[in-house]
């Protein structure tokens, strides 16, 4: 039970995102506490959709019986107050982080109920580079901010009894004791709400019986982006554990398991060949795999670059569509409809055309000032025969795909990108990993492409060709590349990449006159 005095309400805060049922949870809670006769008190604030923001719900539960109070009735809150909330929910581990940097998580009385999978946020998706949030710092917060904390990966507990979340996360508040409801009260608010009433008392028993351990709050947790079960074959494994450093492993096959699903086997040798030669130079550089192990990482990113058959590639795979259906919560006997809506550019449709067509049409292009404004825009209904017809046809192009002027050229730019690694190893393994690093910016697809590559190229002329002609040293390269690709990186547009390479210049400049 809670300790709450009777001279206050007991405050709850529930944070969830779109599809987990935040609504229907914040609702058994009220439905159970007036079930067991108590004053209570529910509203709501709904977040953004896109993952920009949770619908959070406030309740206050007055801990006296209503027949104990004499008639009189209680005042309760409509909004939570910073540091004065008992009980955190929150659906997603980052939620839990919102909460804390909103002051709604406090040492001296809250207790956070959270799960610790991911679902990541959109400034997270829209990074430039990797935008992910570090879940460890996370941890540490929490540990320092609540009061206790009840941490596990309870999607997964759901997934693996084949149950909903919130009813899971009903389940652990109840067996907390932290509120004065009987759990009888919690089964008639899921009978009352007669919303899949078997399988939500179900899942409100396992949450019941949960053990929470250390274990479980730090085990690491599957990703929501891991889509694909590909496998690499037996000969690149085995290729890959007696060639390379044991750091490397791990990098490298899930490489070649990428580069197998974007192309084809043969495609996932010549990755393994590029990285093979970069860990050559590395060994007799007295390198640990360390620079190996990031530029088979960068690698496989840049050869398996976006284009229109990739796009395809992906939207019309069938993990796709069960993702769906499990996402809207579609029965086995209801229809979904997909729509996709593409906007390809002069660029990228030549990307996919020999390069006797497309540089005639580039050029035409760039005369007549079409980049970036001229598109074709479609939308799809993939979920139809010829909608999925269309998409089968964009995605069958991956045979042609080595012949097309887009592979051609990205070939061709990354074996200049790996000459430049392979140089700056000559001049310090350092130097060379933030050679390496610097292709991060080159990502997506059509203007997220373009402005990425433009910054990339801008870098290369002003800090990595100097450092490997020997007009610049090496230490100093090193810190300029650093500082250049974080600018670059938290400024797509290339502003504050430009302050920093002016900035570099202008001291450059000083210290040669002096």
């Amino acid at each position: 039970m809670t300790t709450t005095g009777a001279d206050r309400p007991i405050t709850l805060l529930v944070s969830a995102i779109g599809g987990e049922g935040g609504g229907v949870l914040s609702g058994w809670i009220v439905e159970a506490a007036k079930h067991a006769g108590y004053p209570v008190q529910s509203t709501s604030i709904p977040g953004v959709a896109q993952r920009t923001g949770a619908t959070t719900y406030y309740l206050e539960i007055f801990p006296v019986l209503i027949d104990a109070l004499g008639g009189k009735r209680p005042v309760l809150a409509i909004y939570p107050g910073v540091g004065d909330v008992d009980i955190m929910v929150a659906s997603e581990f980052v939620e839990s982080g919102r909460a804390i940097s909103n002051g709604f998580i406090t040492p001296d009385r809250t207790v956070l109920i959270a799960s610790t999978h991911r679902v990541y946020s959109t400034g997270e998706r829209m990074a430039m580079g990797d935008g992910r949030f570090d879940t460890d710092t996370l941890h540490k917060a929490i540990a320092r901010r609540s009061k206790n904390a009840l941490l596990a990966d309870l999607r997964a507990v759901a997934q693996k009894e084949g149950v909903s979340l919130n009813a899971i996360l009903l389940g652990v508040l109840a067996g907390s004791g932290l509120l004065p409801l009987p759990a009888g009260s919690y089964e008639e608010a899921i009978r009352a709400g007669g919303i899949a009433v078997e399988p939500n008392l179900k899942g409100f028993a396992v949450g019941m019986a949960y053990q929470f351990t250390p274990e479980a709050a730090l085990a690491p947790t599957e990703i929501e982006t891991k889509r694909h079960a590909v496998t690499a074959s037996e000969a690149l494994e085995a290729r890959i554990a007696a060639g390379f450093p044991e750091c490397a492993h791990e990098v490298l096959l899930e490489g070649a398991r990428r580069l197998t699903d974007y192309q084809d086997e043969s495609y996932g040798v010549t990755y393994l060949e590029r990285v093979t030669a970069i860990w050559a130079v590395e060994q007799a550089a007295g390198g640990d795999g360390t620079l190996t192990r990031e530029v088979g990482r960068q690698l496989a990113l840049r050869m398996s670059y976006e284009d229109v058959i990739r796009v395809a590639q992906l939207k019309s795979a069938p993990e796709r569509y069960e993702r769906v259906r499990a996402e809207v919560r579609a029965k086995p006997h209801e229809p979904i409809v997909v729509l996709d809506y593409f906007k390809p550019g002069i660029d990228e449709l030549c990307a996919v055309l020999p390069s006797g067509l497309a540089r005639p049409l580039l050029a035409l292009s760039a005369r007549r000032g079409w980049q970036g404004r001229a598109h074709l825009g479609m939308k799809i209904r993939s979920t139809s025969i010829f909608g999925y017809g269309c998409l089968r046809l964009l995605a069958g192009l991956r045979n042609w795909r080595p012949k097309s002027h887009g592979f051609k050229e990205t070939q061709d730019q990354i074996d200049d990108w790996l000459t430049d690694v392979k140089a700056a190893v000559q001049k310090s393994l350092e130097l060379a990993l933030e050679v390496s690093e610097c292709v991060r910016l080159i990502k997506g697809y059509g203007d997220t492409f373009r402005r990425g590559q433009d910054n990339f190229d801008r870098i290369r002329d002003a800090l990595i060709v100097p450092a490997l002609d020997g007009n610049l040293d090496p230490a100093r390269a090193t810190d300029a590349l650093a500082n250049a690709r974080a600018a670059a990186l938290a400024d797509p547009e290339g502003t504050r990449l430009s302050d920093v390479l002016a900035s570099f210049q202008k001291t450059e400049l000083n210290q040669a006159a002096e």
